[in-house]
């Protein structure tokens, strides 16, 4: 039998998130789901998702489906809606493209801490070129902490303006220096790669298979949403 991903416990949980969500609580929900993670955590071709889960191509159609909605997207943000804001770390980090993510119809789009956001963005786009689009998804914003890469005043006076706090280093020939960051709470910053590495554990998540942008996005919702899930 293919390992489960969800104790009883768990599943518990996850199942009134999802009702809430308005996915309807199905005979065989669990085993779709189940059938979803196992994608999710090795990568395979939908059509490899073992039998024990039920028919793969019903499980990628509620997949899709639910892709689609925007459920998978509501799931994560019932997880996330309570985080702690105090401290909120950026980063960027790179996937790579498998071969079988090619061949979508013409037209079609492209694609430890805990994550409460983020944006996919082409491999050619600079982090500090989103950061904004990224930094208005928090609602509330106390302290931002990000390496030198999103060195920017623009940045930094976008960040006052919400009577926020940026803790961001200027680079080595910057003349104003680093006097007014706070280098302690700095060295926490490895909590965002940490995060990354937890969700690089998800080979669906480490290479990108999905031939859609909307349904690698929608694996990195389910996958952000497994972390909160014992939260």
């Amino acid at each position: 039998m293919p390992r489960q991903q969800i104790s009883d416990q768990l599943w518990s949980k996850l199942r009134d998130v999802l009702i809430g969500c308005r996915i309807y609580d199905k005979i065989g929900l669990r085993l779709t789901v189940e059938g979803i993670l196992y994608k999710l955590r090795a990568g395979c071709p939908w059509c490899n998702v073992p039998d024990f889960f039920g028919n793969w191509n019903v499980i990628f159609k509620r997949f899709n489906k639910w892709s689609l909605q925007g459920k998978l997207k509501d799931i994560f943000f019932s997880f996330s809606q309570d985080h702690d804001n105090e401290w909120t770390f950026i980063d960027g980090s790179v996937v790579k493209a498998h071969q079988h993510s090619s061949g979508a119809a013409y037209g079609a789009e492209a694609a430890m801490g805990l994550p409460i956001c983020f944006t996919i963005t082409g491999g050619e786009v600079h982090d500090s070129k989103e950061v904004q689009n990224l930094i208005n998804k928090v609602p509330e914003l106390e302290i931002l902490i990000a390496d030198k890469s999103y060195d920017s005043e623009i940045l930094r006076g976008s960040i006052a303006k919400r009577d926020a706090e940026s803790h961001i280093p200027r680079k080595s020939n910057s003349k104003i220096g680093n006097k007014e960051m706070d280098c302690c709470l700095y060295k926490y910053r490895h909590l965002v790669e940490n995060a990354f590495a937890r969700l690089k554990h998800f080979r669906s998540i480490a290479t990108r298979y999905e031939k859609l942008k909307r349904n690698y996005e929608g694996m990195l919702y389910l996958a952000c949403s497994v972390i909160w899930l014992p939260m």
